[in-house]
């Protein structure tokens, strides 16, 4: 079946039951492009009550038979979906760069084809995913088995808007759930795009749906009282929101993957072109990623030599940044004008709080492009250093000792990744010990790898996506006695 959807074919229903309808209700969402403010479509339905309502009705209707099918089939399907994904990269990355503004090469492509990695991943996992058996020594054969949940949602961020699907619909389905994703309201058209190859992966209706729609779609969801999980990506303002809500109604199932300040230490024996080239990273995505390296500390001995070629590479970085449909584009747009606003923001009040190193101004007099920026020597309570920015924005201070560059690394709220760099492996070693996050990299920083845990500590959020561990977030660990002696 050819791909019906393109910049020019639009999709503008939700997806529901494998079938694409009208939202129950009239009104509708407006996305427009970052790259020069043009409006895209003003025809995103916002989903109600009632749209939510069918959505849960029909994944309950479906998830008996799903839980049943045999783990063989499950995998033909997510793998077939799979591929559909990699097969349509284009017009998928195409939808999301029309709202998002990332360049398909250096992101737009590569998170699609995470998606893509993702569902492939997991669709091995379908036969795979054992518990354990005790030992007999009581007269009990003991075992445990992971049951899938039931109905399950998932409510993705605008800055990695197919990346994030791979993250929580594969191991979701994997294990035998139902799944309905909801979209960020600025990033919806390449999601609602999906029900076109859900259905020709042979997926049974109900078992995976979109509903776009805002933060009171996601309220629905997350309030449901059928629904027995929802993993949610963004905020840690509406993370709280996400968690107090599952509380209040039916004690759903949460993970939270809330962003991150993301610290890079880097000592002076280390390798300075590897650390430099894992620090420039705050460009990816036009610095919109949860885990970008925007706190870097600097031994005292390598500052003036690492200041030197940071700012090289960012600058370098900046002489790309431009119309994100264009090829050689690096750097896109920031996501839309609150954004866009925040981002300036900061960096205006930056110089008050530290020196400007490089950038700080937005790139020409359209669209919504902002320089690759980098303040030094600022202060440790300073907004800089505290506040998740979400934008191609970094700080560079330097430390004198391991003891005090810890403390300075552990002195925020969040603790999603660290990254270490250095070339002693005792030093490294409890360096990444000491780092209060979920993640660290040894002489890399900012990454996330298919297999391995993915997630963070303090208010960074809880649980964790990806490898195992997701899968067993989407079930229930059953045990079973049984009693050999009578």
């Amino acid at each position: 079946m050819a791909f019906p959807f393109s910049s020019s074919n639009l999709p503008t229903q939700l997806f529901i039951n494998n079938e694409y309808v009208n939202s129950r209700g009239a009104q509708k969402l407006s996305v427009h492009n970052p790259k020069d403010g043009a409006l895209v479509t003003d025809q995103v339905p916002l989903s109600g009550a009632e749209d939510v309502e069918a959505a849960v009705a029909a994944a309950e209707a479906a998830f008996p038979a799903w839980k049943k099918t045999s783990a063989i089939e499950r995998r033909e399907k997510m793998l077939k979906f799979a591929s559909l994904l990699q097969q349509h990269v284009d017009q998928l990355s195409e939808l999301s760069r029309i709202t998002l503004g990332a360049p398909f090469r250096t992101f737009g492509g590569f998170e699609t084809s995470m998606a893509s990695e993702l569902f492939t991943y997991y669709a091995g996992w379908t036969d795979k995913f054992g518990g354990e058996s005790f030992p007999q020594d009581n007269g009990f054969l003991k075992f445990t088995r992971h049951e899938p949940l039931g109905v399950t949602a998932g409510i993705a961020p605008w800055n990695a808007p197919m990346g994030t699907i791979g993250l929580k619909a594969a191991p979701a389905l994997a294990t035998g759930n139902c799944f309905i994703l909801k979209p960020s309201e600025k990033t919806p058209l390449s999601s609602l795009a999906l029900g076109a190859l859900i259905k020709e992966a042979g997926f049974p209706p109900g078992v995976f749906q979109v509903l776009s729609g805002d933060g009171s779609t996601g309220d629905l969801l997350a309030r449901h009282m059928r629904i027995r999980k929802i993993s949610f990506t963004g905020s840690i303002p509406t993370g709280k929101k996400v968690q107090r809500a599952a509380a209040e109604s039916n004690l759903k199932r949460v993970t939270l993957e809330l962003g991150g300040k993301s610290p890079a230490v880097v000592f002076d024996d280390c390798h300075l072109e590897n650390a430099v080239s894992w620090c420039a990273r705050i460009t990816a995505n036009t610095g919109q990623v949860c885990f970008a390296p925007s706190r870097v500390y600097v031994q005292e001995g390598i500052k003036e030599q690492f200041l030197a070629k940071y700012k090289l590479a960012l600058e370098e970085m900046g002489k790309g940044v431009g119309d994100p449909d264009h090829p050689n584009t690096l750097m896109g747009p920031i996501v839309d004008k609150a954004q866009f606003g925040r981002v300036m923001g900061f960096i205006e009040r930056g110089a008050n709080q530290g020196i400007l190193l490089t950038g700080g101004s937005r790139v020409g007099e359209t669209g919504l492009y902002v320089a690759p920026t980098v303040f030094t020597d600022v202060e440790a309570s300073s907004e800089l250093l505290q506040n998740e920015i979400f934008g191609p924005v970094a700080v560079v201070n330097t430390f004198k000792t391991e003891e005090e560059v810890i403390r300075e690394a552990n002195s925020t709220e969040y603790g999603l990744m660290a990254g270490v760099f250095t070339q002693d492996i005792n030093r490294a070693l409890r360096v990444a010990s000491e780092f209060e996050s979920g993640m660290v990299g040894v002489n890399a920083v900012s990454l996330v790898q298919t297999e391995l845990p993915f997630g963070g500590s303090k208010q960074s959020g809880t649980g964790r996506e990806c490898g195992r561990a997701a899968l067993e977030a989407f079930t229930e660990t059953k045990t079973v006695m049984i009693n050999l002696t009578y």
